[in-house]
C-alpha cells in the first residue's frame, strides 16, 4: 500500500464561475419533504433490513421511469419508483464464489454504458461487506416499468478487495463505502473504502465470461493521525482495533476528483487515479477535530480527556461525516453535498476552486412524513426525474419515526427531497441540462 501524506487545506485555481454563498446567519436552511419509502426493520421479522445508501438511476428517455436503488445491508437491496413505492426486493444472497458467505450490501452507485454481452448496459455496483468484494446488478432499460429492474450479473470467484483470505475477511475489515468512476474511453472503476481502516482502493470493472468482475486493484492508505498546532498528534478515538474509517465517497466525473468523508475527521479531496504520490487535501474538518479522547471499556464510548478542550475543528460538519455526492452545474460549477450525521444537517460546498463552504440545510417532514435524522448515505441528480423537474436528492433516514412506526425495532428508510426546494432555501443554482452531468454522455 502506498503511504499518503496529510494535507489540511484545499488548494486550487480561483473560481471562474462564482456561486452565490448562503449567509451564515440563516444556517441551517430548512426544506421539507412529503415523500418517503416504506419503513425497513433490522430484525428477524423485518429480514434484518437496515437502510444505508441510495443511488438514483435516471432513465435516458422517460424520466418518469427512473428508479432509486438502496442498500439494506443483510436485508439486500430495494428498488423504488419516484413515488417511493417499492417495486423490487432482492435478498443479500451468497456471493458466486467457492468460499462464499451470504452477502451484506453496504453501498451502491450506478455505472452507465458498461460493455456486457456485446452491448452497453447500465449497472448498479454494490459493496458486499461479508465477502469483501463487489456485486453487479444489470438495470433493465424499462426502469420502473420492468417487472424485475435488477438482475445480478456478478462473475464468479472475484478477488477479495482488501484481504488475503477468507479467514481475514471474517474479521470484517472489508469493502465498505463505494463510488463509481468513469473517466471515459470505455473505462469504469469502482472506488471502495475499507471498514475499520483508512484504506481506499480502486478496481477496474471488466467483463469476464459474460458477467462483470474487476481487476487492477490499487490501494492507498489515507492518514489516521494528525499533527496539531499545539505540537501534539491527534488520533481519533475508536474502539480497539479500529482506525478512523471512510465511508461516503463520490467522484466528480469531469475532473476525476474523489470526495471522501472520513467519519470522525472531515471531508477530503483526492485526485484520481490513486498512486503512492497522491496528495489528499482535507477541505473541511469535523467540529471536534483535534479533541483528545480516551476509550472507556465499561461504557464502550470515547470520552474527552479534557472536557473543556476546544480542538481545531470546523464549524459545520458534526461527526460522523457520512454520505457524499456531486451536483453538476454548467462548466466546472456545482456543489458537493455531505451529510453531517451528528446534527442531522447537510453541508454544501462549491464544486469548483477550493470547495468553499456555501451553507447547510436540514430536512423537515410534512404531511405525515418525519424529519430526516442521522443520514448515512445520500444521492443527488441535477436531471429532471418525474415530478422533480429541478433535480432530486435522496437521503437515508435513521431512526425513522412516526405514529405508524414501531420505534423499538431499529427502523430506517429513505426520503426524497426536491433540489429546487433546496436551491430556493439556500440561494443555489439550478441547471437541469444533461450536458452538465458526464454520466449521461
Amino acid at each position: 500500500m502506498g503511504a499518503v501524506a496529510a494535507v489540511f487545506l484545499a488548494a486550487g485555481p480561483a473560481s471562474a464561475h462564482p456561486m452565490t454563498t448562503h449567509p451564515s446567519h440563516r444556517d441551517p436552511a430548512v426544506v421539507t419533504t412529503d415523500n418517503e419509502t416504506p419503513v425497513l426493520y433490522d430484525d428477524d421479522e423485518g429480514g434484518n433490513a437496515s437502510g444505508d445508501d441510495p443511488a438514483i438511476w435516471v432513465h435516458p428517455k422517460d424520466s418518469r421511469k427512473s428508479i432509486v436503488i438502496v442498500t439494506a445491508k443483510e436485508g439486500g437491496l430495494r428498488v423504488y419508483d419516484l413515488g417511493s413505492k417499492e417495486i423490487q426486493s432482492l435478498e443479500a444472497t451468497e456471493a458466486p464464489r467457492a468460499d462464499t458467505a451470504k452477502g451484506r450490501y453496504n453501498n451502491v452507485d450506478i455505472a452507465y454504458d458498461v460493455r456486457l454481452g456485446g452491448r452497453n448496459v447500465d449497472v448498479a455496483v454494490v459493496s458486499d461487506r461479508y465477502n469483501d468484494q463487489l456485486r453487479f446488478f444489470r438495470i433493465d432499460p424499462a426502469g420502473a416499468d420492468a417487472r424485475t429492474p435488477l438482475v445480478e450479473v456478478t462473475a464468479p470467484d472475484q478477488k477479495f478487495l482488501f484481504n488475503p483470505d477468507r479467514e481475514a475477511v471474517d474479521e470484517e475489515h472489508t469493502a465498505y463505502g463505494l463510488a463509481v468512476w468513469q473517466p471515459g474511453r470505455g473505462e469504469t472503476y469502482a472506488v471502495v473504502t475499507q471498514e475499520g481502516a483508512t484504506a481506499i482502493a480502486t478496481a477496474r470493472i471488466v467483463e469476464i465470461g459474460g458477467k462483470l468482475g474487476y481487476t487492477s486493484i490499487k490501494t492507498v492508505t489515507m492518514p489516521g493521525s494528525f499533527p496539531l498546532p499545539d505540537g501534539t498528534t491527534w488520533t481519533p478515538c475508536e474502539e480497539p482495533g479500529v482506525l478512523p474509517q471512510f465511508e461516503g465517497v463520490a467522484v466528480d466525473q469531469k475532473t476525476g476528483v474523489l470526495y471522501a468523508a472520513q467519519e470522525d475527521v472531515g471531508l477530503w479531496r483526492v485526485q484520481l487515479p490513486l498512486t503512492s504520490r497522491v496528495a489528499p487535501k482535507l477541505i473541511d474538518k469535523t467540529t471536534d477535530f483535534g479533541i483528545h479522547d480516551a476509550y472507556n471499556e465499561e461504557t464502550e464510548e470515547c470520552e474527552p480527556i479534557d472536557p473543556d478542550a476546544k480542538g481545531y475543528g470546523g464549524t459545520r460538519l458534526t461527526a460522523d461525516a457520512e454520505g457524499v455526492d456531486v451536483y453538476y452545474g454548467p462548466g466546472g460549477t456545482g456543489y458537493v453535498i455531505v451529510s453531517s450525521q451528528g446534527d442531522d444537517t447537510y453541508v454544501v460546498y462549491e464544486r469548483q476552486g477550493r470547495n468553499k463552504t456555501v451553507g447547510s440545510f436540514r430536512v423537515a417532514g410534512v404531511n405525515g412524513v418525519d424529519d430526516l435524522n442521522g443520514s448515512d448515505g445520500l444521492a443527488v441528480t441535477n436531471r429532471p426525474v418525474g415530478a422533480y423537474r429541478q433535480g432530486l436528492l435522496v437521503s437515508h433516514d435513521e431512526p425513522e419515526t412516526g405514529p405508524t412506526v414501531d420505534e423499538e425495532r431499529d427502523a430506517t428508510n429513505f426520503s426524497y427531497v426536491s433540489w429546487g426546494a433546496i436551491a430556493r432555501a439556500m440561494d443555489l443554482r439550478v441547471d437541469t441540462s444533461a450536458a452538465n452531468d458526464p454520466r449521461f454522455r
